[in-house]
């Protein structure tokens, strides 16, 4: 099946055609580093980190930028609130950013730009675009003219500057700034006082937001790409304003050939916010579960849906991936890895994985295949299928590894059965005896001691699940 991806310019999926031929650039927009990260930015970079996964394992050579905005109005007001350089700030949060996605199993980018890296590049930008006539100087800094190119307005959202009254519902008609119309957007901010600044031809200062992405996709990718992308809140205004800044400055288009967009975080129901007091760090959520079981799921959706996120969710994808790594774990025990292409079974989950992926990187339908091929494992297992269980295995190693990034290394996976074969021999005696208690109790229909009996189960760590064959354990 071709790859084909979601287009938010064109509102169609479009066959992927590359600039050059088996070349893949793709930007991805970064971070501003004003605090610890968050599931948001988890849920991105995953996304993202699949996508780029599976377009090498198509083939594809892939250059993958991703930037960090790390000059910003938040990050100076935190600096300045606790007297220290801006970069301070920024610093510990990249660093910060850096841990947390090495946890959550996420590959480096090929390069991480920094505005504060590119200034002489966004400056050459900027002068290239009042030179065209697209951009001008005013009272407290350089704007660009909206209404200079007001055919490329709303292109990733539809919407035209005549839809668009003056200010929120035709309420502002002043701009309070030097703007000529309130709709012009910062290309350069002339400093304030306690403000971090660059020399410029128009004065002490610093980027805007939006000529920032331009400047550092450019400078690394060339004056076409292949592929833009961030989360869906950032299509308006930021995305908007790098493609009049993009095609103005360079007089061509498109300079990007496909812009993908991300969904948002849903906790309970409503989008997650510091405001509404739902607001999950990264590390809020790894000390609940553990990383990969975050990865697991913040994949359970396509990445252009919305992700539901709860507790709930949470331990849902939590069991999940422990079943993953349980049976991926006792098969590598048992045998060696070997080629799944001669298993019908498998090359059909395979077919199935690959065709998902390669309809707009439908991770969902990846992930329901690794269910099946798990489950197809613990089978062969109890059937002691070594044939099945060696494929099996190299299959779950293949795609739910290579691709989806949810396994550990083979060496930790079998200290870990070790250490947990070790200690399941240690306990089994006093855990059948219980089991056997619970049988008893459940035959009398006494309840109460039954789910007593369990619950001790569940101090020491044991996980039971009733089977038609009876209660299987294992240690959590």
């Amino acid at each position: 099946m071709t790859l084909r991806l979601y287009d938010t310019r064109s509102r169609v999926k479009r066959k992927l055609e590359t600039l050059v031929d088996g070349e893949v650039g793709i930007y991805v927009c970064g971070i501003t580093p004003y605090s610890p990260s968050h599931i948001g930015h988890a849920r991105q970079a995953i996304a993202f980190d699949i996508i780029v996964r599976w377009l090498r394992n198509s083939g594809y050579k892939v250059n993958h930028i991703t930037n960090f905005t790390d000059i910003d109005d938040k990050i100076i007001a935190i600096a300045n609130d606790e007297k220290v350089h801006f970069l301070e700030v920024a610093n510990r949060n990249i660093e910060d950013y850096f841990d947390v996605m090495n946890l959550l199993n996420v590959l480096p980018a090929d390069a991480y730009p920094r505005v504060t890296e590119t200034i002489p590049e966004i400056i050459s930008m900027i002068s290239r675009l009042i030179s065209s006539g697209n951009a001008y100087e005013s009272s407290d800094g350089v704007y660009f003219e909206i209404n200079s190119a007001p055919e490329k307005y709303g292109q990733l959202t539809g919407q035209t500057l005549e839809m668009v009254q003056e200010g929120a519902g035709g309420r502002v008609n002043t701009t309070g700034s030097g703007k000529k119309n309130h709709r012009d957007f910062a290309l350069w901010k002339f400093a304030k006082e306690n403000e971090p600044y660059w020399d410029s031809p128009w004065g002490k200062g610093r980027p805007g937001w939006h000529i920032e992405c331009s400047a550092m996709s450019l400078e690394y990718l060339g004056e076409k790409f292949d592929i833009h992308g961030g989360g869906s809140d950032l299509m308006f205004p930021h995305h908007e304003a790098e493609i009049f800044q993009s095609e103005c400055c360079l007089n061509h288009e498109p300079v990007v050939q496909y812009w993908i967009h991300n969904g948002m975080i849903n906790v309970d129901g409503e989008k997650m916010s510091k405001s509404l007091g739902n607001f999950w760090t990264i590390r809020d959520a790894i000390s609940k579960v553990n990383p990969l079981e975050l990865r697991y799921c913040l994949i359970n959706a396509p990445y252009r849906q919305p992700v539901e996120f709860n507790d709930v969710m949470l331990e849902d994808s939590s069991s999940h991936h422990q079943r993953l790594i349980s049976a991926y774990g006792e098969g590598l025990f048992l045998c060696e890895k070997k080629s799944w292409k001669n298993s019908d079974f498998l090359k059909s989950a395979s077919t199935n994985f690959s065709n998902g992926m390669n309809d707009d990187f439908n991770t969902r339908i990846a992930v329901v295949e690794v269910q099946s091929v798990v489950k197809y494992l613990k089978e062969k297992i109890d059937n002691n299928d070594v044939a099945e269980i060696s494929a099996s295995v190299s299959w779950l190693s293949d795609f739910a590894g290579k691709i989806l990034g949810l396994l550990p290394d083979d060496e930790f996976i079998l200290d870990e059965v070790n250490q947990n074969n070790t200690a399941m021999s240690a306990i089994s005696d006093l855990v059948n005896d219980l089991l056997n208690q619970r049988k008893v109790a459940r035959d009398e229909k006494n309840w109460d001691r039954a789910d007593e009996i369990r619950s001790e189960l569940n101090s020491m760590g044991v996980i039971v699940e009733d089977s038609p064959s009876g209660p299987i354990w294992r240690l959590r």
